[in-house]
């Protein structure tokens, strides 16, 4: 009976797997352009940052204004003025992101040095408080999770600028490397080397 969820789990695996096989140049070109990106992401993080909360404060301004209209379109519905709220307040918070992505960087960095550190004591107590095997990895864990916070709070206002546009370049580069690395064994999977 074990055995069942096993094969079907491996028939699962292999689902697509000459596919993905047949298109592995892709696979690494994607890749290898991800990575090409993620660079110049990390490269020019201080724009990366701009660019990114003016396209979130346009993306918030547009979804304030469909639910504006929305809104006023079923003014006779009970939840109008819910609706109608929701939407101008996403339009204003859109606005004055768009208006100002500096400010708003910095706000969010400091949010998310504040939750980095917040979420490195928790795993560190956690690990610490429940015993169970390979709690070092939790440990450890928690506390590049509390250094990273430490050191973006401690270059704080300075580092709103440049932290979501490195983490970004960060992320992309990563993406890229699975990418490239899933599309060579994808190449021996089909090639049988």
């Amino acid at each position: 009976m074990e055995s069942r969820p096993h094969s079907v789990v491996t028939e699962l695996h292999l689902v697509g797997l000459e596919e993905v096989g047949r298109k592995w140049q892709r696979l690494l070109g994607v890749g290898i352009l991800m990575v090409v990106l993620g660079m110049i992401a990390i490269g020019a993080s201080v724009f990366v940052t701009l660019a990114t909360m003016v396209f979130v404060g346009c993306l918030m301004l547009f979804g304030g204004i469909l639910q504006t209209i929305h809104a006023i379109a079923m003014r006779s519905w009970s939840g109008f003025f819910i609706d109608l709220l929701a939407g101008v307040l996403y339009m204003v918070v859109g606005f004055v992101i768009v208006a100002h992505p500096g400010a708003t960087a910095v706000a969010l960095t400091l949010i998310i040095a504040v939750l980095f550190m917040l979420g490195g004591i928790f795993r560190i107590v956690t690990a610490l408080a429940v015993g169970y095997q390979n709690r070092i990895w939790l440990i450890l864990h928690g506390v590049i999770n509390l250094l990273l916070g430490f050191m973006i709070w401690h270059d704080w206002p300075l580092s709103g600028l440049w932290v979501i546009g490195l983490f970004i370049g960060i992320d992309m580069l990563f993406n890229g490397w699975s990418l490239i690395m899933l599309g060579f064994t994808a190449k021996k999977l089909t090639t049988g080397q």
